[in-house]
């Protein structure tokens, strides 16, 4: 099936939500798209953090696409450094999926990676996920006193590698 490429995100308003996509998360249009966006009727505007390896299509709701949020949530994955800068930039502005403010103090302990779940201002969900555990756990957690949410006890993790 090969890589993740693109997912269809849809806002009220494109310009709008590229800016707060840029501010908030880093990502950039992505030039050799832009003719979708600036020459098809309702095409999509295509936005990167990862310079235009994963994307975010950004459609703007109409008659034709309704305002949909996508409410299953995109993962995406970093190195631990990109996950520690997001973390002591919280909060920034940036909501978790219940509307609150996404703190550091917000991040999930998943035993094999560290995740922070949120939403961008139209409700579409977002993971941001670090499977560097170690460092994460040395840096972040350890390093500025932070106790994770957890959503299952360590044991239950434990358990399984001592089989």
């Amino acid at each position: 099936m090969g890589r993740l490429d693109h997912v269809h995100i849809r806002v009220p308003n494109r310009a709008l939500a590229a800016e707060w996509y840029a501010t908030h998360l880093g990502f950039e249009p992505v030039d050799e798209y832009d003719f979708w966006a600036t020459d098809v009727d309702g095409g999509p505007l295509q936005i990167s953090a990862d310079g235009g390896r994963t994307m975010l299509a950004l459609f703007e709701a109409g008659d034709g696409h309704p305002m949909v949020a996508q409410e299953t949530g995109v993962a995406f994955s970093v190195e631990p450094d990109v996950f520690v800068a997001f973390s002591r930039s919280l909060p920034n502005g940036i909501v978790r999926p219940d509307g609150e403010p996404l703190t550091p103090a917000d991040v999930v302990d998943f035993d094999l990676c560290w995740a922070y779940d949120f939403a961008d201002p139209w409700g579409n969900r977002y993971e941001l996920n670090c499977y560097d555990y170690d460092t994460v756990r040395d840096e972040l957690i350890g390093g500025d006193g932070i106790t994770p949410v957890r959503y299952w006890p360590r044991e239950v993790y434990d358990q399984r590698t001592r089989r």
